[in-house]
């Protein structure tokens, strides 16, 4: 095999005027396609560029380049899931969008008074913003027997901030309206003026659970936008650790659902194979969450995982199975998940469901799969798919990845070879660049725009747990409190990868 990169397919770029924009996602419906995200970006001083992600297939990225001339045709109606991103743009970027069907904030609290879109270059980051307390909007929903329970956003146990508002009568929940991002950090803001080495360490802090993922679609990105190409070994290596991230995620997983079932021996044992797993990976890499190996162009220092990796892998494997075959055969767990958090296929397709959580709906997309990266057109993996949409079904999904995850890792260790394990990669200003990754909660997928001086000018993160974070509610709604924890521990969202 040579060293050089596999080049990626060219992400064709297309320009659009705002009124044709509705047409063409409506017709890349049709034909199959499905839209991915949108964001903006300042283009030049008082200029705004809309861009909008789509696939159309395997290997086909297509990216449309809108120019604001006034108030933008909302899409959110043609393709749900552009919903937040619409909003999200309105909010940081000021940019009106005409006919959207959820005309309200998203990043920003209702009351939050800022100067100017806090994403404008002439934004004043040294004052706070002025926020005035107000109610959020709610349905009206009235009756003797109804009940409202805001829930947060400080919740019991070691938790990430949010604020869920229920409106329900006796156990039957009738509205759930969750409100995110009280702990909005502003990382792809933090991105600007950076150097790309520097934005692959902002990238493994997005979110701490998905630090490798975040990190590889980043410097992957800039690769695509330098054009430089990665070594051999290092795209095995970051292939290998890749699929450890996934195998210490999915066993957390686990444990973490079956504690809100009340197993508390599964919860525990779970969360031993995870810290096992973790342990494999500060023994590899010296990091128990694998930061600080990435840099664009491959690794920043070589590992040597062979030969005892793949000794410690078997050594795990018989007790994952013995742990997951006692989940599957344990009726009290069992019963609590089936036919808990259903989520309908249609839904999931429009509302832009990713990873196990779209797997689970019958849909068979993995990105390592149908957009190789690193090395995964070497050992693509098992993609695993379940039909009833509901908490079973996840859990069942993950399962089986976990066995796909070891069977990668298994085939990949006998790949690899000396060899160096970075290129230089430089990416010049004015260049741009897609990169993603499967990570194990979803597509992620980064855009950086590179500025003069070859420092990031703009750096757009879509996270799974923002897309997933946007279905969960269409579970919510019509099921009962009992079963809001098992639910929402099924779909193994995050709110750091969703507030970014």
């Amino acid at each position: 095999m040579s060293d050089a990169v596999i080049a990626a397919p060219a992400i064709a770029q297309i320009a659009i005027a705002p009124a044709d924009l509705p047409n063409a996602v409506a017709a890349l419906l049709r034909d199959g396609g499905r839209m991915q995200m949108a964001y903006a970006r300042h283009a030049a001083p008082g200029a705004i560029e809309l861009r909008y992600l789509a696939s159309r297939g395997p290997n086909d990225f297509l990216m449309w380049r809108a120019v604001p001339q006034g108030p933008m045709p909302s899409v959110a109606a043609i393709s749900p899931l552009v919903g937040w991103y619409e909003r999200e743009i309105a909010d940081l970027f000021g940019v009106e969008f005409t006919g959207h069907p959820e005309p309200r904030r998203l990043v920003l609290h209702d009351g939050a008074r800022p100067a100017l879109p806090p994403l404008d270059p002439d934004y004043p980051t040294d004052a706070a913003m002025p926020f005035e307390p107000v109610e959020s909007p709610l349905p009206a929903i009235a009756g003797d027997d109804v009940q409202r329970l805001p829930w947060g956003p400080v919740r019991a146990d070691v938790v990430e901030s949010a604020e869920f508002l229920f409106v329900y009568a006796g156990e039957h929940i009738i509205h759930y309206q969750p409100q995110l991002f009280f702990k909005h950090r502003g990382m792809e803001k933090r991105f600007e003026g950076r150097s790309p080495p520097h934005g692959a360490m902002l990238a493994e802090r997005v979110s701490g659970v998905g630090s490798f993922a975040h990190a590889l679609a980043f410097c992957q990105a800039v690769e695509a936008a330098a054009g430089c190409a990665v070594p051999r070994r290092a795209r095995l290596l970051r292939t290998l650790l890749a699929e450890l991230e996934r195998l210490y995620n999915h066993l957390h997983y686990l444990g973490h659902l079956a504690d809100t079932t009340t197993l508390k021996v599964g919860n525990a044992e779970g969360k031993l194979l995870e810290e096992r797993v973790k342990q494999l990976n500060g023994r590899l890499s010296g990091s128990r969450f694998l930061r600080s190996l990435l840099i664009p162009g491959g690794l920043r220092r070589d590992l040597d995982p062979a030969p005892w990796l793949g000794a410690e892998l078997d050594r795990l494997k018989a007790p994952i199975a013995t742990y997951t075959a006692m989940l599957e055969t344990t009726n009290s767990h069992l019963d609590r998940l089936v036919t808990t958090g259903v989520l309908a296929p249609e839904v999931a397709f429009d509302q832009g469901a990713t990873g196990p959580i779209q797997r689970a709906c019958g849909f068979e997309r993995d990105l390592r799969r149908d957009h190789p990266y690193a090395a995964y057109d070497e050992v693509p993996p098992a993609v695993p798919v379940r039909t009833s949409g509901d908490a079973h079904a996840r859990a069942q999904v993950r399962i089986a990845e976990i066995d796909a995850s070891l069977d990668v890792m298994r085939r990949l260790l006998p790949l690899l070879a000396d060899g160096p394990v970075c290129a230089a990669c430089t990416a010049p200003a004015g260049s741009e660049g897609v990169g993603w990754a499967e990570s194990p909660r979803g597509s992620l997928f980064y855009a950086v725009h590179i500025g003069a001086g070859g420092v990031l000018a703009r750096v757009k993160i879509k996270s799974p747990s923002f897309s997933n974070w946007r279905v969960f509610p269409f579970t919510v709604h019509g099921s009962n409190m009992m079963d809001y924890a098992i639910n929402e521990a099924s779909f193994g969202l995050t709110i750091a990868g969703c507030d970014r």
